[in-house]
């Protein structure tokens, strides 16, 4: 009996979307292809002087050149289709510290009260819902950022003050309600937003 061909079966791409940044991410994300170019110039370097110096199979130099050249290549590989997949839309945060805030939108400081359905604990958090990438918290407030793109912000993003969602979050399934919605300070926007870095993105398998 003929052995059946193996399948493979790979996690579908995710959908394009759009995704909120603050201005100069673009220029990051180039910045950052940019110097991986740079970096795989001098690995190939290395590796071709690596390959002179004699035989290839206990050549350490040859293999780890070869190696970082590998990662390399499946950082920008990762890159370039996270850039392809999705539409970044810039958003300057000046216009946070005035913005409407008869529901919770992104620029807006809240409190959110989270009840744990199993255990019914309730907790209290308070969020700048931000740009994507941002994870800064202030100690002097209290407030920490709340990339707009997480589960929790998605689930909130609309809501008006003491409407409540019943999410399943990545700890358990839990009740969300928003207790407060209100404009950030200038000063509060200053300790949060911090020097934009490229994406923290999980390569594709292979």
């Amino acid at each position: 009996m003929p052995l059946a061909r193996k399948r493979i079966f790979r996690i579908p791409a995710p959908p394009p979307t759009t995704i909120y940044v603050r201005p100069g991410y673009n220029r990051v994300l180039a910045e950052e292809f940019e110097a991986l170019k740079v970096k795989r110039v001098g690995l190939v370097k290395d590796k071709v002087e690596a390959h002179s110096q004699g035989d290839l199979r206990e050549n350490f130099g040859f293999k780890a050149a070869k190696d970082a050249i590998r990662a390399v290549d499946r950082k920008m590989t990762a890159l370039d289709r996270f850039v392809a997949r999705n539409t970044f839309f810039e958003v300057d945060p000046a216009t946070w510290l005035t913005k409407p805030t008869a529901t919770l939108q992104l620029g807006h400081v809240t409190t959110i009260e989270k009840q744990d359905v199993g255990t019914n604990r309730k907790h209290r958090f308070t969020f700048l819902v931000t740009t994507h990438g941002e994870t800064a918290s202030d100690p002097e407030s209290g407030i920490e950022c709340l990339p707009h793109n997480s589960p929790l912000a998605t689930a909130v993003l609309g809501l008006a003050v003491n409407a409540s969602a019943q999410v399943r979050l990545p700890a358990g399934e839990a009740i969300l309600i928003v207790r407060s919605i209100r404009n950030p300070t200038a000063a509060e926007l200053d300790r949060l937003l911090t020097a934009i870095k490229p994406p923290e993105i999980e390569e594709d398998g292979e």
